[in-house]
């Protein structure tokens, strides 16, 4: 079997005295969905923090493609082939869409998909219609399309992406799982922070829960969605 592009072992964060992450693992392959599911608060975007650098772990280690990446700086990180989408977006609200993407141009990369704005306008049709408007002045789905538009014009080989249907209207929720899936096509790794279950099922192939900052459950998504009672103990409200 293949070796996955992103390793995470033993991995343990504090915020100031608080520990919040505790041996935490997890491993995602080329062209593979991981679903990181949990409750509000569980240690989700903290995992995704302490992957992308802008978390230092105090102990563990984070590999890309076998090598050790924890404690390098984000951006270092990131010219290495991992991008990174945040919750809140961050878009620059007085650039335009065709701005905001060329923030985010990097090299090719021999072994990752080559984005231009034209591929990415195909991939994201509602980006092409708005390509000189202001980010600012977008909805909250087209900042998200936006965002991951701009991450993939780094051309990365995994792609972080933390709680990517949240606040979304059912109609952009589904144009991002096809979007997903695309990528997945494409040959990307994905780690994805979710809340949303049905969502999650409708893109991952595997999924792992963590709750308290401890992953309780790795298996496949399939094996989750039909395991009511790990539903029922780690996803509940």
């Amino acid at each position: 079997m293949a070796r996955a592009l992103l390793e995470v072992e033993a991995l343990n964060v504090f915020y100031g005295r608080a520990h919040v992450l505790f041996d935490l693992g997890l491993d995602v392959a080329r062209g593979e969905v991981l679903a990181l599911l949990g409750r509000n608060g569980a240690g989700k975007s903290t995992t995704l923090k302490a992957i992308i650098g802008l978390l230092r772990p105090a102990s563990g280690e984070v590999r890309f493609q076998g090598a050790r990446i924890d404690g390098s700086a984000s951006h270092a990180i990131a010219r290495l082939g991992i991008g990174y989408v945040p919750e809140d977006r961050r878009i620059f609200g007085e650039l335009s869409v065709e701005e905001n993407l060329e923030v985010g141009r990097q090299p090719p990369r021999p072994d990752a998909p080559h984005w231009t704005p034209d591929t990415l306008y195909r991939l994201f049709p509602n980006l092409a219609e708005l390509r000189r408007r202001l980010g600012g002045r977008m909805s909250g789905g087209e900042q998200q399309m936006l965002t991951i538009a701009r991450t993939l014009m780094g051309n990365p080989l995994v792609l972080l992406l933390d709680e990517p249907s949240e606040g979304l209207a059912p109609k952009i929720v589904e144009a991002m799982a096809k979007t997903i899936l695309r990528l997945k096509q494409e040959g990307l790794a994905v780690l994805l922070s979710e809340q949303n279950l049905h969502f999650a099922a409708r893109v991952a192939d595997r999924a792992a829960i963590v709750e308290k900052g401890r992953i309780r459950y790795t298996g496949t998504m399939a094996a989750l969605m039909s395991d009511d009672t790990a539903q029922r103990t780690y996803l509940s409200a």
